[in-house]
């Protein structure tokens, strides 16, 4: 009869490793735009960031050549490793926090301004077009397969950016502070035919309020901008599309050139 082998216990230095490889991926998978939501219940994040977790444990290992000894060095490390994946899911964010920007505006020029939804990814009251463009952003992410854009970036950070490498001093924050400022200029993007239409539309029911006092010019601008505003949001479908399916194919880019500059090169 052969004998049974005990099976290994799990050392020290492997759980720490696998610890390491857990904050960078855990932080991606709670940062990410749709699975971070909180409609995404509790146990399929932690499911997933195990998973991919013990998907990329052997593959990165053999790029830790030695842990801290210390407690306090140890949570270190797994904070630069949470923070870089955090970082990834805020690059993404910034596309659907302008598409929610460019909304808002829409909605308070249409006269929506108290017409407020909540938001259930988020938990909080947005505007009623802004959840419209958020809801088109968030189908159009998944069906260009975006989501796997952060996958492959979680994968090759690894090979470009192993733990403990982590540099914040060379030009990584300025260029998340220029991914920011793009966040607002990609909103008037998204809003500007509108806003364009209905600032001429103002004028127009302007020069009529001169020519006819005695026209309620007040209460006309509310349904003309509502049915304006609408049918040009049907029109641009088209460019707004193409301006989103543009940001996304542009993540793995910036992904790459994040790395490179939190690596120091």
């Amino acid at each position: 009869m052969r004998p049974v082998m005990p099976f290994p216990a799990l050392s020290t230095e492997t759980f720490g490793l696998f610890l390491v490889c857990a904050a960078r991926v855990a932080a991606l998978m709670s940062s990410i735009p749709v699975f971070s939501s909180a409609q995404t219940p509790m146990q399929l994040k932690a499911g997933l960031s195990l998973t991919l977790s013990l998907l990329v444990f052997p593959i990165i290992s053999p790029m830790i050549t030695s842990l801290p000894q210390t407690p306090i060095g140890l949570g270190l490390l797994v904070g630069q490793e949470a923070l870089l994946g955090f970082i990834l899911g805020f690059m993404g964010r910034l596309i659907f926090t302008a598409v929610e920007f460019g909304g808002t505006i829409i909605g308070y020029q249409m006269g929506f301004a108290a017409a407020n939804v909540f938001d259930p990814q988020n938990q909080r009251q947005i505007s009623l077009m802004s959840q419209f463009q958020s809801v088109f952003a968030i189908l159009l992410f998944l069906a260009l397969d975006a989501h796997h854009l952060f996958l492959r970036a979680i994968v090759h950070s690894y090979r470009l950016l192993p733990p403990g490498q982590l540099n914040l001093s060379g030009g990584a924050i300025p260029f998340l502070v220029d991914l920011t400022g793009n966040m607002f200029v990609l909103a008037v993007r998204f809003s500007a035919p509108i806003l364009a239409l209905l600032l001429l539309s103002g004028l127009v029911l302007g020069i009529m309020a001169r020519v006819f006092p005695q026209l309620n010019v007040f209460m006309l601008s509310f349904p003309v901008n509502i049915g304006l505003a609408l049918l040009v949001i049907g029109l641009t479908f088209q460019m707004v599309s193409t301006l989103l399916m543009r940001e996304f194919n542009l993540l793995g880019e910036r992904f790459m050139h994040i790395f490179q500059l939190l690596g120091g090169t």
